[in-house]
């Protein structure tokens, strides 16, 4: 069995997604009598574990990304017959595949009022809340899942992955002081997390255009060197402290009169900022090269982040990509 399958799906290329799809009824197929509700046959079939039901739900979620509503129906039924209709859970799960079975707003809308059912005699129901604000979000009905997701946080101020997707929505809207509002409440419960510290510095950085505000500029330089220092081979913190590095470096009066005034993060000198562009290229272009060579170790790349890697570089008239 992959060991992809104890990831969540999210997290995989639609090649790999597709992989488990084709691989499900060969899955499904080898591991029938470890749910099943026979005495006789549960003496006779593998040991339950974390991993198996894992990997169902991971299953379930890759066969949806591909279509095949028969395998990710087989899934689900296992996991009831483990877990029963009452697990909050299992009712998220049974939401996501009526949503993904809607062809209509009508049928859409439905799936809402049943959420809301739900949350009328749970109204602490987790991953219902969450399928919820996910479903307002993809219809369109943003302000509503900001809502949500706000009354979510206040039941489960702990939950990061709330915080999250409620910065992206802000971010997306253009509010961007509640965005890096939102992106430091999941850095103080995930304080390693590399690729938030790279997100907050994005967030900062396009903020700091729009207000032209420097000062923000310094601040996204601290959050992709927190990034690039947690993860030495993350293609976005190198990515992003090129770019404000040499934004800060196109205007060194606006940034010294910053770095003069200012009352949070300093922004370094402008032989430090050299410094930083210098090795965030060289490291870029490494990334770029070996990726595009297929070296082991250098596959795992998003295919358009490497292209907006070379294509920044190009840029750069003293870099030069071999």
């Amino acid at each position: 069995m992959s060991s992809s399958l104890l990831h969540p799906p999210s997290q995989l290329s639609p090649k790999v997604a597709r992989h488990h799809s084709r691989e499900a009824p060969n899955i499904l197929g080898r591991s029938t009598g470890a749910i099943s509700t026979s005495l006789f046959q549960s003496l006779l079939s593998a040991p339950e574990t974390a991993e198996l039901w894992t990997t169902y739900e991971n299953l379930l979620l890759s066969c949806l990304r591909t279509a095949d509503d028969k395998s990710a129906h087989e899934c689900l039924g296992r996991l009831v017959n483990r877990f029963g209709n009452d697990n909050e859970r299992i009712m998220a799960l049974k939401g996501l595949l009526k949503e993904a079975a809607a062809d209509d707003a009508t049928t859409l809308n439905s799936v809402i009022k049943e959420y809301d059912q739900i949350l009328q005699d749970n109204p602490t129901n987790i991953p219902i809340l969450k399928r919820r604000a996910a479903l307002l979000r993809s219809i369109g009905r943003t302000s509503e899942s900001v809502t949500a997701l706000t009354s979510l946080l206040d039941i489960s101020p702990t939950d990061a992955e709330a915080w999250a997707e409620l910065a992206d929505q802000y971010f997306s809207q253009g509010l961007y002081s509640q965005a890096i509002f939102a992106l430091e409440e999941v850095l103080v419960l995930q304080p390693n997390a590399w690729n938030i510290h790279a997100r907050l510095g994005e967030v900062l950085f396009v903020s700091a255009k729009s207000s032209d505000n420097p000062g923000q500029l310094g601040e996204a330089i601290k959050r992709f060197s927190r990034s690039i220092e947690l993860c030495d081979d993350y293609l976005r913190g190198y990515y992003g402290l090129k770019l404000t590095a040499k934004k800060l470096l196109s205007d060194p009066q606006k940034a010294l009169q910053s770095r003069t005034g200012s009352e949070g993060f300093a922004i370094p000198d402008t032989a430090t900022l050299s410094k930083l562009d210098e090795m965030a290229t060289e490291k870029l272009a490494e990334i770029v090269r070996r990726s595009s060579a297929g070296e082991r170790g250098w596959q795992g790349y998003d295919a358009a982040e490497i292209k907006a890697a070379r294509e920044l570089l190009e840029n750069d008239s003293d870099t030069v990509i071999r």
